[in-house]
């Protein structure tokens, strides 16, 4: 009798040694992806790059990613997790590694897409086999969880590229960035993974099969929310420097903190209310911080704009993920993440590559006026979702 009550506490636990590990490699090679993303435009600069350069140099990888993320994702359910997460894993170490001896922007842009390939490889095959190992009734707390690991990332990762470009040049700034990856391949490599299952019935031509219906809804939204990144990440660095405001190590250190503070909260009030009572909040939040950024007074308005965004972002993320996952079909979670993940990807490229134009033409505090109209218009989607799934119910 004690060992029947028992069962359901050992099926519903979430910290396995795999979670653990997944959770592990997922920190290393967010580590070193983090490390790069302040840091590129930075180097793009001292190869001559313009604003324009660099949103394109930013946007060419994810748009590398959103590209190869349907392969990725049929692979997961064909060739299997381990298959797809090692290789993506190994080319993001080859592709990082390579920027140590980069002559021009050139050949940057040309690595950017092989890394982009290797990023959309690595993280659609992380989320699958984090979603594999956690119970479906503890899903938004359990990608909370595995959320935190990418956000460790996020905490110590730009602040720590930043400040070692200070003391130690960019090609050895590289190599610390593909050595991370090394780690997060070794630490893969111990993982028990699930088996591939086969479908229940014949898929879709492979050519033709590149998303899941079920995660549009919440990836599209996600779409809009991503696409603030792209202006943070590529031109945040400049904006700040630009306008003689100092503390942008701190900004990501801030930011990264208070996404870790809502992971801990957030996925659980998703398990427990759905996603209606954290993604208008968490929007709300992130729409003011980008209203914040496009004022900009000083360090003080930069490190609250950071606060919010963190707690925004980290609310809405895991809980849109954790609905894209849980309405498809086991043979499915691979691509449901696919979908998810490209359109992260996509928000972030048009993001990268349309507000480079912008600081251009108009400078850039308008990148954020920008990102606050493409946050508001995700409200007023899910706005219009949750209207015409109650007409639907009724």
């Amino acid at each position: 009798m004690e060992k029947e009550l028992a069962k359901p506490y050992i099926i519903e636990k979430i910290w396995t040694k795999d979670f653990a590990l997944i959770c592990m490699a997922n920190f290393f090679i967010f580590l070193g992806f983090q490390m790069t993303l302040p840091t590129i435009p930075l180097f793009v600069q001292q190869l001559g790059g313009s604003d324009q350069i660099i949103g394109v140099i930013t946007g060419i990888f994810t748009f590398s990613a959103l590209i190869f993320r349907p392969y990725a994702g049929h692979s997961l359910e064909s060739k299997g997790r381990q298959f797809v997460y090692m290789l993506g894993l190994s080319i993001f170490v080859i592709s990082v590694g390579s920027y140590a001896i980069i002559p021009s922007i050139a050949f940057l842009f040309m690595m950017r897409i092989v890394q982009g390939i290797g990023w959309g490889f690595s993280t659609t095959a992380t989320g699958t086999i984090a979603t594999d190992l956690i119970p479906p009734k503890r899903r938004g707390e359990g990608m909370g969880y595995f959320g935190l690991s990418g956000n460790l990332a996020l905490a110590f990762g730009p602040a720590l590229g930043l400040t070692l470009v200070g003391y130690i040049s960019f090609p050895q700034l590289f190599l610390i960035c593909s050595a991370l990856g090394a780690v997060a391949l070794i630490l893969s490599s111990l993982i028990k993974y699930k088996k591939v299952e086969p479908p229940a019935h014949k898929s879709v031509n492979p050519r033709f099969d590149i998303f899941e219906k079920t995660a549009i809804q919440p990836a599209f939204l996600l779409f809009f929310i991503t696409v603030t990144f792209g202006g943070l990440a590529s031109f945040l660095p400049l904006y700040t420097a630009v306008k003689g405001i100092s503390g942008i190590e701190m900004y990501f250190l801030i930011f990264a903190i208070f996404l870790m503070v809502s992971r801990t909260f957030a996925g659980k009030i998703y398990d427990v209310k759905g996603h209606i009572f954290v993604f208008l909040p968490g929007t709300a939040l992130i729409f003011i911080a980008m209203l914040l950024l496009m004022w900009l007074p000083n360090s003080l308005i930069l490190f609250i704009a950071a606060a919010l965004y963190g707690l925004g972002f980290g609310s809405v993320q895991p809980a849109l993920q954790a609905w894209a996952v849980e309405k498809a079909e086991s043979n499915r979670k691979g691509m449901a993440n696919a979908t998810f993940f490209s359109f992260f990807d996509l928000g972030v490229g048009v993001g990268a590559i349309t507000f480079g134009q912008v600081a251009y033409l108009f400078g850039y505090s308008y990148i954020y006026l920008g990102s606050a109209i493409s946050v508001f218009l995700s409200m007023v989607l899910y706005v219009v979702l949750l209207i015409k799934a109650k007409k639907q119910v009724v």
